[in-house]
């Protein structure tokens, strides 16, 4: 089954979890809207789906993903089919709901980076609410980001079959996602994460061991990847990273 993701074609933003997914699993996947209009891609076909009114179940928002007559959104939900799908989740039951509640603290966690620039409004442009940006963002590189990501130190630290993943003895797709949070919050406060990231050695040796798996490195290395921009939730802004 050839995969449709449907995502905003500039950014990585949310899809790129569920490319990480689609990337580590080899899965035969389409990225719709990065796709020229005249083949059937292009926003317009993003559009289509999302304002279609005679979808049984509409998504909301992107990412979505079309698999055969499956039509699923939010992008946690998404990595829950692939994941059982593909290998990259636990078999049990109990293995499968850690992974996905793992990875719902990592959607929250996004929320909040993504609201250290737009702390007011995404309707609003980062300059018109510049000041609050700055107290946002010290507040979460002071408080907030050493409690996710400490929490997921602690989360490798006490997994019982090793200190090299989060959820069990194998890569999961919410490595790939904590992989994505690190690459991100570097790019977005180098500075904070400098210092941050001497707390957390197996969070850091995660992201490390998951840039060098053949297929992430390989997708790192090509076109595929788009790069970080202040377009997308991990925004560089020298005056935030305090």
């Amino acid at each position: 089954m050839r995969y449709e993701l449907y995502y905003w074609p500039s950014i990585q933003g949310r899809g790129e979890f569920v490319r990480l997914a689609l990337e580590e699993a080899g899965a035969d996947y389409r990225d719709v809207a990065r796709e020229p209009e005249a083949r059937g891609g292009g926003v317009a076909a993003l559009l289509r789906l999302l304002e279609g009114r005679r979808l049984e179940r509409p998504p909301f928002a992107p990412p979505f993903l079309k698999a055969g007559r499956l039509l699923i959104a939010q992008t946690a939900n998404i990595l829950l089919y692939l994941g059982g799908r593909h290998g990259l989740a636990p078999a049990g039951e109990a293995g499968r709901l850690w992974a996905h509640q793992l990875q719902l603290t990592i959607a929250d966690l996004v929320q909040e980076i993504h609201d250290t620039h737009h702390p007011i409004s995404v309707e609003l442009y980062y300059e018109d609410q510049r000041d609050e940006a700055r107290r946002r963002a010290a507040g979460f590189l002071a408080r907030r980001v050493p409690r996710f990501l400490g929490y997921f130190e602690q989360v490798m630290a006490q997994n019982p079959s090793g200190d090299r993943h989060l959820v069990g003895a194998r890569p999961s797709y919410v490595d790939l996602s904590l992989f994505q949070i690190v690459a991100g919050l570097r790019y977005a406060f180098p500075k904070a994460m400098a210092r941050l990231e001497r707390k957390l050695p197996r969070v850091v040796a995660l992201h490390d061991r998951v840039a060098v798996r053949p297929r992430i490195a390989a997708y790192l290395a090509s076109e595929r990847r788009l790069p970080f921009g202040e377009e997308g939730i991990f925004r560089h802004y020298g005056e935030l990273d305090v």
